[in-house]
């Protein structure tokens, strides 16, 4: 008992460490967004062709996440962070040094491997550096580096892209994922190492509808709330008349209330248990975008309801986090894998479902599209409940 304690001991500054690890990832995957035009001009050729840049990364973070987790299954959790961020950091040296667009996009093809084994292997590490009734919050910290990369580091990168030029926030990136390399397998010691099982136990998550549905949730979810991030110029036009300067008001509202949505997200599931914290979340992200149909001429309600968004979508990963691990703990890295794979797919495919959106309806459609996608993803989630096969998920605390 006691050396169980011992191992929590220090989890808030490891916790910590792997929640900046996935800053960069998270800011890697959102930045381009904001540098489209000068990447384009720089390198001769359309914002359309860059954007395949975010496709890329998204796809390959997507697939080779799984991948990750069943061949590299038994090198230490510390090893395997710290060599997906040199990956990373060569790749995103690639990107920021291209002069082509298939040089740029090759290293940030290079960037999603390295974050590939990163993301999914940070999120496990945070389930086992925490006890049981304190899992919630551990998700939550590691979680909120995602949370920062909206609020922060998006927005500052493009700020930066504009001022000195869009490969110095790159370059940047560049710089931390190194210092990371280094420090990770300095401080985030004794995690535990997988057990070595077959391939095809790999692959059962897939198998177990109870986890399965969760998975769909997460897809659903992340595409419903890219749609309109992605395309928010477009949505907030009406409002801000197409003034940066108040777009950029509105997504930091939407940040800093995602950071704490992200915070209260943790002791929320550990009260409530995941299944009613990711209701409120999902309905929160549901209400918000249609309220945004209904205000979009208004400013300040528009900056009312981002906040409020930002909060709610904040607050729905690490409920869906926990109730994934609750199904298998034993297979929480496997698991894990699958939802990065999950979230990553949804990026991917917000862009033409944005398009899709636009041209049927126009901006106006757009939240509409992701409050659909939404709304999809918590049947499901509820449906994940009604499947009762021996769930072995571990009761909330204070539930």
């Amino acid at each position: 008992m006691t050396s169980i304690k011992q191992s929590y001991q220090g989890s808030t500054l490891k916790l910590a460490l792997l929640g900046f690890g996935l800053f960069v990832a998270g800011t890697n995957a959102f930045v381009i967004a904001g540098l489209l035009p000068d990447i384009a001009d720089t390198l001769g050729a359309t914002p359309t062709d860059v954007s395949y840049s975010i496709t890329s990364y998204s796809l390959v973070v997507a697939v080779a996440s799984p991948v990750v987790s069943i061949v590299l299954a038994r090198v230490p959790r510390s090893l395997l962070m710290s060599a997906g961020l040199i990956v990373f950091a060569i790749g995103g040296a690639l990107a920021a040094s291209s002069d082509s667009i298939g040089l740029f996009i090759a290293g940030r093809t290079l960037s999603g491997l390295g974050a590939a084994a990163l993301v999914p292997t940070a999120t496990a590490s945070a389930a086992s550096l925490a006890p049981p009734e304190k899992r919630g919050r551990a998700l939550a910290i590691v979680g909120a580096g995602f949370t920062l990369a909206t609020a922060v580091g998006s927005p500052f990168g493009t700020l930066l892209g504009g001022s000195a030029g869009w490969r110095v926030p790159l370059w940047a990136l560049v710089g931390i994922a190194v210092v990371l390399a280094v420090a990770v397998p300095l401080v985030v010691r004794g995690l535990p190492i997988g057990h070595p099982v077959s391939f095809r136990r790999r692959l059962a998550p897939l198998a177990d509808r109870r986890i399965l549905a969760p998975l769909g949730t997460t897809l659903l979810m992340v595409a419903g709330f890219n749609v309109v991030y992605i395309f928010s110029s477009a949505v907030t036009e009406p409002s801000t008349g197409g003034s940066g300067a108040l777009l950029a008001v509105l997504l930091l509202s939407y940040g800093i209330a995602g950071v704490f949505g992200n915070l209260a997200a943790g002791p929320a599931t550990d009260r409530l248990g995941s299944r009613r914290a990711a209701i409120i979340g999902l309905s929160g992200q549901i209400a918000s975008l249609i309220v945004l149909t209904f205000v979009e001429w208004s400013f300040a309600a528009t900056i009312v309801v981002f906040a409020v968004w930002g909060f709610a979508a904040f607050a729905i990963a690490v409920p869906v986090q926990h109730r994934l691990v609750g199904v298998d703990p034993e297979s929480a890295g496997v698991t894990l894998s699958w939802y990065s794979t999950a979230m990553y797919i949804g990026i991917a495919i917000a862009p033409p479902l944005g398009n899709a959106a636009l041209a049927l309806g126009g901006p106006a459609a757009l939240p509409i599209a992701g409050a659909a996608s939404t709304l999809l993803g918590l049947i499901l989630f509820l449906i994940s409940y009604r499947i009762r096969n021996g769930s072995r998920e571990l009761p909330a605390s204070g539930s």
